[in-house]
């Protein structure tokens, strides 16, 4: 998509976003991710994601997303560096507010945001891990051009088993 017909633009996250990150963390958007987060793990999660944005080595970026026209947040999206099976990769995972959902503002975002790792040049690979029980982010997956490899388990937050499809983008490809 380009930014001519995408239903958002993605920002770089700042310390300005932190009530967003609270808007993301009600118990509905985080059913497939554990639960909401106390406000102690919120202040952690959020000077994480300014320290991400803020780097420039390729590790990752988070990035707030914005409905166009009209210039609203309406959720988180990012990349950050994994170690899958021994390999580096980048992997994203994003929020979208309820408000928002349904409107393909994930699949743009998603897609934005492969463009972006795709821009960094570091690793081959994008994957995404969603719950295989979120059937909303597993559309974005698939609307987003990720070819699915099948089921894993996954530990998301740490200490919380999680069954995830691994989704993968081959940033490389054309």
């Amino acid at each position: 998509m380009d930014s001519d017909t995408s239903p958002v633009r993605i920002e770089a996250w700042s310390e300005r976003d932190f009530d967003l990150l609270r808007a993301v963390n009600a118990p509905e958007l985080m059913a497939h991710l554990g639960g909401p987060e106390t406000e102690e793990q919120l202040v952690k999660r959020h000077q994480r994601y300014v320290d991400l944005s803020a780097d420039r080595t390729g590790a990752g970026r988070m990035f707030r997303i914005v409905l166009e026209p009209e210039g609203v947040p309406a959720g988180v999206i990012g990349f950050w560096e994994h170690t899958l099976d021994g390999i580096r990769v980048y992997e994203t995972g994003w929020t979208v507010l309820g408000g928002f959902q349904g409107r393909g503002v994930a699949t743009a975002a998603t897609v934005a945001v492969a463009e972006r790792a795709r821009a960094a040049r570091k690793h081959r690979y994008l994957h995404a891990f969603p719950s295989v029980d979120n059937g909303a982010s597993n559309a974005v997956c698939r609307k987003a051009g990720f070819e699915l490899l099948g089921e894993r388990d996954f530990e998301y937050p740490p200490g919380h088993p999680l069954r995830s499809n691994d989704w993968r983008l081959d940033l490389e490809a054309i």
